[in-house]
């Protein structure tokens, strides 16, 4: 019997979602959304505040000056960067807790190369494809926090070759999949992003296949452990990719994400 609902139900502490987040989200909700709300959240936080201007003035956006004020910071970014942003710091501590430290690493590897393939390729929001690429495995979080010992036995079978949902199934009489997608809808995530993290091992199963597709063409693309025989050659030739060029391609993804992950650690 499938035991999702009794895993998340059993971690008290992933229950809410960081009060940050539901701040940025009910902010961005509004018709009448302004930067200055937004902005309120990251400038009364000094540790958010920093992390916003080291991120503004890397290489990873590439202003050409140098900018020392947090205002112009956000309006260069954007509200939706800005509430990306906001997402990524805040859900940190939830995903790197102790024994897990490189889920957070991997979900802003994905979802900064969703960002940069989705600017490539215009197919799809660039902003909806950073979120989307961030939040993905968050069902990990449940499983990982259940019992630390037995999620750790997956992640190294895992590394040895084995199917991480089959894994987790052994272990757990559930998947990622399945805890992410009760989480989202506890969370009241919004269509695409439950759609994500449901669908991002099966992405044609979903009503809104492209960033599903996306999703799951990036995180095959930046596992440690790369094999290009994962790759789903249709969804490479649909983005105009070269297949030949894939080593190439993982290789600027990761770049371009240890900058952001440098800035916001």
């Amino acid at each position: 019997m499938d035991k999702t609902i009794e895993l998340v139900n059993s971690v008290k502490d992933i229950h809410a979602m960081p009060t940050v987040i539901v701040k940025a989200l009910n902010i961005m909700k509004k018709p009448t959304a302004s930067m200055k709300e937004l902005g309120d959240i990251v400038m009364f936080d000094q540790s958010l505040t920093i992390k916003f201007l080291a991120l503004v003035n890397s290489a990873y956006y590439g202003f050409s000056q140098q900018i020392s004020s947090i205002n112009i910071a956000l309006s260069l970014l954007g509200m939706t960067k800005v509430k990306n942003i906001i997402v990524a710091v805040a859900m940190k501590p939830m995903m790197s807790n102790q024994g897990d430290k490189e889920l957070w690493k991997h979900s802003m590897k994905v979802a900064s190369g969703c960002e940069y393939l989705a600017n490539l390729t215009k197919i799809m929001d660039s902003d909806e494809a950073f979120i989307a690429g961030f939040v993905h495995d968050v069902g990990k979080i449940v499983l990982h926090m259940t019992n630390e010992k037995l999620y750790t036995k997956v992640i190294n079978a895992v590394d040895m070759g084995g199917s991480i949902l089959d894994l987790e199934k052994k272990y757990f009489d559930s998947d990622h999949v399945k805890t992410g997608s009760l989480l989202a809808k506890r969370w009241q995530l919004p269509i695409l992003l439950a759609n994500t993290i449901t669908y991002h091992h099966s992405p044609n199963l979903s009503s809104i296949p492209v960033p599903c597709n996306l999703v799951c063409f990036v995180d095959k693309l930046v596992q440690t452990n790369f094999n290009p025989n994962a790759i789903d050659k249709d969804f490479c030739n649909t983005l105009g990719i070269d297949f030949e060029d894939l080593e190439d391609l993982r290789n600027a993804i990761l770049q371009k994400a240890e900058v952001m992950i440098s800035e916001l650690s």
